[in-house]
């Protein structure tokens, strides 16, 4: 699946860069063509390979254009007030003062001179009284603001970058509603009140907790809003804020322990495997539905899928077959700091972590000269560890140069402790995932004064987490405030770096092609080179 995820993120890339603008219909076209002559010419492997290499470029350039839709004749346009229908398709957490809500949405209906923005989607931001009902996901409602155009670039560290990245043109500010056109769907219901009961199972017990709560609340929903300012800080500054978005590390734990969980029941396995993947994909879509959730949900249903039909789990192919189907039902998510550090990190781990690990171990066994056979069992505990801490350090490093490429571009964070921070911190959330998951399975299940029990354990690990961060966070020098000389440059270095583990990991990282040292290079070149710290 790489050789066609490659073309289609090159159109996406294309399509953005581009100074023109190219006609879809002309796209379009030149993808038809070009997978005209790939089936022509099928019995030639390279023309065939070129022409659906090139097909897959001109189509991800096409669906740029379509889901980015620019109007240019509106960049030239003021600021004015406008009647818009909107369907809601996502709402941001509210302010503490709860007189605004503000979200995402698709325009539906439109006065008869603003026709041109229907299927147009935009960023809104509406008063509201305090104790009025926000508007609900997939519903319709008519508003009234102050309607203006996006520009088409933010930096993207910023709240306009990150609606820009999603392909928003507009954003409608000073809004009041008017009327509920449609109400939301049965399952956008359900998934809005098994939110708040969730939260609500989450904080059982922890009354007088309230900062524990909230933290908990924030790494099993995705719900960073709950954090503190200063456990917000702190988090960032010691790049483990990863831990509190729903990614890869929540949706292994919660499948590993629904998998256990649905084994102790002794269902037959494919009941287990179907049964397990609708509660997760519920739980996926129930705290948001952010790339990186959908991600290990797409790579964890096609290891199920693999392992029912007992064909052979590829990793890599896995990976990419799941940036695939996310690329294709969203291309703007390329530009995500959610998407391209969740596949950069995993890419990382399987390109470059586990071969390191596999490297090291062979290089630096203990008890070399003494037979396994003569091994006695405190030999076996130290060979385990020994080799748990080469692993955990090697995919530690791995992870850690696209995490610092990313945090310096989306963050102008650069984290030389986060290393140590998240490999004592990772192992240590999983218990608190796991601990609320489990609250989350006995609420559900009616066992109240069990959730109370997992939410105490789950925080007391919360308040070790926050101590340890506090005291690392003392080190001179464990974070800086770094930003590349252009979002460009940094999007590039990050390209680059993917790129040299690529190419490394295809040549089986032989000392004569570079070994293991060109993406470390790159990084730290690009970090002396383009990068400005202060």
């Amino acid at each position: 699946m790489l050789w066609l995820l490659l073309p289609l993120m090159g159109g996406v890339i294309a399509g953005k860069i581009l100074p023109w603008s190219c006609p879809v219909g002309w796209l379009l076209g030149g993808a038809f063509a070009a997978a005209g002559i790939a089936v022509w010419f099928s019995n030639h492997a390279r023309i065939w390979s070129i022409g659906l290499c090139l097909a897959v470029f001109l189509s991800g350039a096409a669906a740029y254009e379509l889901r980015r839709a620019r109007i240019d004749s509106w960049d030239s346009l003021p600021p004015r007030e406008a009647r818009l229908t909107l369907r809601i398709e996502r709402v941001f957490p509210p302010l503490p003062d709860g007189k605004k809500v503000s979200g995402l949405a698709t325009i539906t209906e439109a006065d008869t001179h603003l026709r041109e923005l229907i299927g147009q989607r935009l960023y809104f931001s509406l008063g509201k009284k305090i104790r009025e009902p926000e508007p609900a996901r997939s519903s319709e409602i008519v508003v009234t603001g102050l309607l203006e155009t996006l520009p088409r670039e933010a930096p993207l560290a910023t709240f306009e970058g990150f609606l820009t990245a999603s392909g928003l043109n507009f954003q409608l500010t000073r809004g009041r509603v008017h009327d509920v056109s449609r109400e939301a769907g049965t399952y956008a219901l359900f998934c809005e009140r098994m939110l708040e009961r969730f939260g609500a199972i989450l904080s059982h017990g922890l009354e007088r907790q309230p900062a524990l709560a909230g933290a908990l609340r924030a790494m099993l929903l995705g719900q960073q809003h709950e954090l503190g300012e200063e456990q917000t800080l702190q988090f960032r500054q010691s790049g483990t804020m990863h831990l509190f978005a729903i990614s890869g590390l929540h949706i292994v734990v919660i499948a590993v322990a629904l998998h256990g969980t649905l084994a102790l029941l002794r269902l037959p396995r494919v009941a287990q495997v179907a049964i397990g993947l609708v509660a997760l994909w519920l739980y996926v879509d129930i705290t948001g539905g952010s790339p990186s959730a959908v991600r290990a949900f797409f790579m964890i249903a096609l290891t199920h899928a693999a392992l029912v039909l007992r064909l052979p789990v590829n990793p890599i192919a896995t990976l990419s077959s799941a940036a695939l189907v996310s690329l294709i039902l969203d291309p703007m998510e390329l530009f995500s700091a959610s998407f391209q550090m969740s596949y950069g990190i995993v890419a990382a781990l399987l390109l470059l972590g586990l071969p390191l690990t596999e490297r090291w171990t062979e290089r630096w066994p203990l008890f070399r000269d003494l037979p396994k056979a003569t091994w006695r069992w405190h030999h076996h505990a130290r060979d385990h560890i020994w080799r748990w801490l080469l692993g955990a350090v090697a995919l530690g490093v791995s992870t850690t140069l696209i995490s610092t490429v990313c945090g310096v571009v989306f963050f102008q964070l650069f984290t030389p402790g986060g290393l140590l921070a998240n490999l004592v911190l990772i192992p240590v959330s999983s218990l608190v995932i796991l601990g609320g998951f489990l609250s989350l399975l006995c609420g559900l299940a009616g066992l109240t004064p069990l959730c109370a029990l997992f939410n105490h354990a789950a925080a007391l690990v919360l308040a070790f987490m926050e101590w340890s961060i506090a005291w690392l966070l003392k080190i001179p020098g464990f974070f800086l405030h770094v930003e590349f000389l252009s979002t460009w440059a940094g999007l590039a270095v990050f390209g680059m770096v993917l790129a040299s583990m690529v190419y490394g990991y295809s040549r089986q990282w032989t000392p004569k092609r570079g070994g293991f040292w060109p993406p470390f290079a790159l990084t730290a070149l690009a970090l002396v080179l383009i990068a400005r710290f202060g």
